[in-house]
């Protein structure tokens, strides 16, 4: 209710746990009306709901941010006009693309509103009339960055898909999307959109939002009832297992199930879907949508073992001994620690830690299970001095978090220079642009506390604790980068009150239990060798893919591995039993199946 949101808004502090940001009731009922539509706004007179019409013959309103009218002399005609940025009206094309129409992503809910819940960040999304406008603005390059190696790591038809959504062919539309992506609902949501970085619009103008069009193609064809299990017709015989159940080990579940291979994946947590459950905060990604892509894979034959934890309490030559191909997908989960003085103390805790327990213990509260299975073990923010040392998408997870524990103060330290606004002359398009941007943590943060929570060229030296082992402060200096890498600036130390330092620095390698079971080579960083490609390791009908091949990155680079290696597992197979054959072994015969 909108008196219940008021009040909410109006007293956002926390009960002995700092000083949050008041809000007067006036602006919460503001606040509250802009979501509610534009006849909302005009009830309350809190803003001129209705544009003014552009000339005496049109019914002018909005959509989105783009105005629309419909001539009132031709009533039956209910194609609607939309305004353009040379202010005159027509009715929606893409001959002139971006010329013609101005970007407008999809927009987050307010910062004061989803810091009370757990609830996606994501708003309702554009109406119709407004996602045909951001899908027009694609205009079918001759040559689309936005899929090669530049833009879309598992290079997705990009302007086939958008060109359909502006036909308003939206079933073609996710099979376009599904050729390329086996979870575009993840990549959808959590994908920093490297594509549009890469998008040709942003070279004189701002980049289409492929992202959302991308997030709005999977949802609509979930919502239709399109996304149904595809249950292979043949099966070979053969058995594939598969460790770590992560995106990367799920897309080459998915891929090698869809061949006809008995997939098994084992998975050491509780749940499946590795970072995608534990590692993402439900902010960012629902479960229940991991969930529920997670149940469809068990439908089409795919089986999940949890619990088990290869290397550690099962044998990996034994399981390896019992297949026909093994595919490690383990992630990079050992982080990047901090060795300086004041690192034991309590108080000091990695990302994926902070994480994790926050949200087992979300997912706990939503099964019922709590106070059963709750081992305690839950890292709070609430009321505390909150300093995440690190940036990067981790980071501002542990930012966003700790604002819904509702945290006293945060501070995010970053080691590097701030960026700059546009992009610099070394990094130029279609790279990734290293400019600075603003997300949602971030946003929070200022919404509540009042500025931004970020620091820059920082460097921690020292973790400070009281009389009971308790950290309660840490020691910075501040730090210039220059031809000879990062030094420090003298006499520029300054002490910094802290409750709770979660480290968030990034992730350095895989965990080694596995890799010296196996004897398998690694490289110079400690990631399990095998060429990108390939993914065959040093150990025959061993392979790797994801995090623990290529180091720290993306979902969708993830997926990009995952459906990689597929392919390479399949040919190995294929291989494996044409020789059983030649050599009079029984066994199944794999030869009708594609290469």
């Amino acid at each position: 209710p909108k008196e219940q949101f008021i009040c909410e808004i109006s007293q956002l502090h926390t009960s002995g746990a700092g000083r949050w940001t008041t809000m007067s009731a006036s602006i919460a009922a503001r606040r509250f009306a802009s979501r509610q539509g534009a006849a909302v706004l005009a009830a309350n007179n809190l803003g001129a709901a209705v544009s003014t019409p552009a000339t005496p013959l049109c019914r002018s309103f909005s959509s989105s941010n783009h105005e629309i009218w419909r001539d009132p002399e031709n009533p039956n005609d209910n194609t609607p006009q939309v305004l353009r940025r040379d202010g005159t009206y027509g009715e929606i094309d893409k001959t002139r693309g971006f010329v013609d129409y101005s970007r407008n992503p999809d927009a987050y809910r307010h910062p004061l509103e989803r810091v009370f819940d757990w609830g996606e960040l994501n708003d309702d999304g554009h109406d119709p009339i407004e996602r045909t406008v951001q899908a027009a603005r694609c205009m079918d390059c001759g040559t689309p960055f936005c899929q090669t190696h530049t833009g879309c790591p598992v290079n997705n038809l990009i302007p086939e898909w958008n060109d359909l959504v502006y036909k308003g062919q939206w079933r073609e539309a996710i099979d376009r999307l599904h050729k390329t992506n086996n979870f575009p609902e993840f990549t959808g949501r959590v994908c920093p959109a490297p594509c549009e970085g890469a998008c040709v619009a942003g070279l004189i103008d701002s980049p289409v939002t492929i992202k959302n069009m991308e997030n709005a193609i999977i949802d609509r064809a979930w919502e239709e009832g399109w996304v149904v299990p595809r249950v292979p017709t043949f099966r070979t015989g053969m058995s594939v297992a598969v460790v770590g159940s992560g995106p990367a080990g799920l897309a080459v579940a998915d891929q090698l199930n869809q061949m006809g291979h008995k997939v098994t994946v084992y998975e050491r947590e509780d749940r499946v879907g590795g970072l995608l459950m534990y590692g993402i905060p439900n902010m960012k990604l629902e479960k229940e949508k991991v969930q529920r892509r997670v149940d469809m894979l068990i439908e089409e034959g795919i089986e999940f073992v949890t619990e088990a934890n290869i290397g550690v309490d099962i044998d990996v030559n034994v399981l390896r001994a019992n297949t026909d191909a093994l595919v490690l997908a383990l992630g990079a989960t050992v982080p990047r620690d901090l060795p300086v003085n004041g690192r034991e103390l309590k108080g000091v805790h990695f990302a994926m830690e902070f994480l994790t327990k926050n949200q087992k213990r979300l997912l706990m509260a939503k099964d019922g299970t709590i106070s059963s299975g709750w081992d305690k073990s839950f890292v709070t923010a609430e009321g505390k001095d909150v300093i995440v040392i690190g940036g990067g998408d981790t980071g501002t997870d542990c930012i966003g978090t700790s604002m819904r524990h509702r945290c006293k103060s945060i501070v995010n330290f970053e080691l590097m220079p701030e960026p700059p606004q546009e992009r610099a002359d070394n990094n130029p398009w279609p790279e990734w642009p290293k400019v600075f941007g603003i997300d949602y943590g971030h946003a929070e943060v200022t919404a509540v506390f009042g500025e931004d929570p970020r620091e820059y060229s920082v460097m921690t030296k020292e973790f400070i604790g009281d009389d009971e082992g308790n950290v309660k402060a840490l020691v910075t200096v501040d730090v210039e980068v220059g031809p000879d890498g990062i030094k420090p600036v003298e006499g520029s130390e300054r002490e910094w009150p802290c409750d709770l330092a979660i480290l968030a620095m990034g992730f350095v390698s895989p965990e080694d239990d596995i890799i010296n079971d196996l004897s398998l080579d690694t490289d110079q960083r400690a990631n399990v060798h095998a060429e990108y490609g390939d993914y065959r390791t040093s150990l025959e009908g061993v392979f790797a893919c994801g995090d623990c091949r290529r180091g720290q990155s993306l979902v969708v680079w993830a997926i990009n591995e995952g459906r990689g290696t597929a392919e390479s597992v399949n040919s190995y197979l294929v291989e494996r039993s044409m020789q059983m054959n030649d050599d009079g072994l029984e066994g199944e015969n794999l030869s009708t199946i594609k290469m």
